[in-house]
């Protein structure tokens, strides 16, 4: 296959100082990667399945009402000034009370710190350098498998990053006991990092007594724990439910970090909306961490946006739209749960000699299927649908028009 000539310099060879010779291409991201090649497949019964971002059952993309509504609330009525570093303060209160609860006490205590951020990743970055800063020898584990990113963000705080087990291929469920014992050689003060619900890529969570010997764990080994929460009210419909292991380990009294995102509950995808917050001894020590944030954040990005930190204020501040909100968010859950219910029963029907019981046991935006990397590469030359090679599936992309066909296809490269 020929290659294009690449174009001729119009610098003078002579003015050429060769600073930047030695930089590669950067390795392709593997999900927008499978978003390139659908996009440049014709087959008219192409589908995708890669993507982490809500779709309808008509496979469009969603702008939730209430968002629509807070909108027009907004429009013509704010200014464009600069927020504070620390982000939209109204906007901060109300994401710690939909993450630890309207009367949580360390919010009446005022022991949260919390600060806007860029998304769940700009909270989970401006974590991983608070912990490098004022941890600088402390570890931080990982769970197996975990959203690629996770690893991205604390290799460049340079945080020492270690691993333990949460998934079992051969189960397609936790690995509980592996994840016990991991977790148990962890040397004190290390910080754990944790799915709060909906855990990507695998769909699977522990149940609430095994998030509570999980608490007794983190107690016992001084154990740090620090959640991210990008899916609370999209996992179950139920915020309440999807947050049950933060409550649960803030009833034993922990301190704690959580990471927030609004991307995939409003939607708010392209807004980046998130908030770190970080659970304190004291009133003073919140101020004091808070302040750090803050000045952690300046020289990355000095303040946080506008528009997006609005619209979920006004949602969550007006009792109609908030409860329009809590309505659509489980629409959305519903359709997911939906989806799972008619994969595998279309697998069932056709006699497929594998269990598929996985797919309705987990729970989110992802089935991790057990689909191999050769099953998933027959997937996308024969049929000409999409997903990560490691095979999930993100169930957003399943429709009532495609789901009969996903089913057909993988019982075809599963026989």
């Amino acid at each position: 296959m020929s290659t294009a000539a690449a174009p001729a310099s119009s610098v003078p060879a002579g003015a050429r100082s060769g600073w930047w010779e030695a930089v590669q291409p950067a390795a392709r991201d593997p999900i927008l990667g499978v978003t390139e090649a659908f996009l440049a497949d014709s087959d008219p019964k192409k589908v995708n399945v890669g993507v982490g971002a809500y779709r309808n059952d008509e496979g469009k993309p969603v702008v939730l009402e209430c968002v629509r509504k807070a909108e027009q609330i907004i429009a013509g009525k704010q200014n464009m000034e600069y927020l504070p570093m620390g982000g939209l303060v109204k906007f901060n209160d109300l994401s710690v009370k939909l993450a630890y609860g309207d009367t949580a006490p360390v919010l009446e205590e005022k022991r949260v710190a919390a600060v806007q951020t860029l998304s769940g990743t700009g909270a989970c970055r401006l974590f991983a350098d608070f912990q490098k800063r004022f941890k600088p020898d402390s570890r931080i584990y990982i769970p197996v498998p975990t959203w690629a990113n996770h690893h991205n963000i604390w290799r460049d705080a340079r945080v020492e990053a270690h691993t333990f087990r949460y998934y079992k291929p051969s189960t397609r469920g936790l690995d509980f006991e592996g994840l016990m014992e991991d977790l148990k050689k962890a040397p004190e003060g290390s910080f754990v990092l944790l799915h709060a619900c909906a855990h990507n890529p695998t769909g699977v969570d522990p149940t609430a007594d095994q998030w509570k010997e999980m608490s007794q764990l983190f107690k016992s080994n001084r154990l740090f724990p620090f959640f991210d929460m990008a899916y609370q009210g999209f996992a179950s419909g139920d915020t309440v439910r999807d947050a049950q292991a933060i409550r649960i380990f803030m009833e034993d009294g922990h301190q704690l970090a959580c990471a927030q995102s609004f991307a995939k509950n409003m939607g708010l995808y392209g807004q980046r909306v998130g908030c770190l917050s970080v659970v304190c001894d004291n009133s003073q020590q919140a101020v004091n961490v808070k302040s750090q944030l803050q000045q952690i954040a300046r020289p990355m990005y000095s303040n946080p946006p506008l528009h997006g930190a609005q619209i979920v204020t006004t949602v969550l501040s007006d009792p109609e739209l908030k409860e329009q909100w809590y309505k659509e968010v489980k629409v959305m859950a519903d359709r997911i749960i939906g989806m799972r219910e008619a994969l595998k029963s279309n697998l069932e029907k056709l006699g497929s000699s594998l269990p598929w019981k996985h797919i309705t046991e987990q729970i989110g935006m992802f089935c991790y299927s057990g689909l191999t990397e050769d099953q998933v590469d027959r997937l996308t030359k024969e049929f000409h649908i999409y997903m990560t090679r490691n095979g999930r599936i993100s169930m957003a992309g399943v429709t009532t028009g495609n789901v009969e066909y996903l089913a057909n296809a993988i019982h075809e490269v599963t026989k």
